[in-house]
């Protein structure tokens, strides 16, 4: 479930090629301060899921909500 959700919101990233200085820059626009700059647009991806994973482990860490993205969502069930 976890890897099918992180799939699914990287396939919303919003990529573009900065003027400055020709790098790679993307985002995914439902999930506030998940971002990357990279060289490349494969580093940029690369960068991209590994703060996606960060960001969603620091909300699950927090009890905080996760995005429904396509229809999964990822739930905090409490453990005894």
């Amino acid at each position: 479930m976890l890897i099918s959700y992180i799939r699914t919101a990287m396939r919303r990233t919003k990529y573009e090629i900065l003027s400055d200085d020709n790098s790679f820059y993307g985002e995914i626009p439902e999930f506030q301060g998940v971002y990357a700059n990279a060289e490349t647009l494969e580093a940029c991806r690369e960068e991209l899921e590994e703060a996606l994973e960060e960001w969603i482990l620091f909300r699950v860490s927090r009890n905080l909500s996760l995005p429904v993205v396509d229809g999964i969502e990822l739930t905090i069930k409490e453990v005894a």
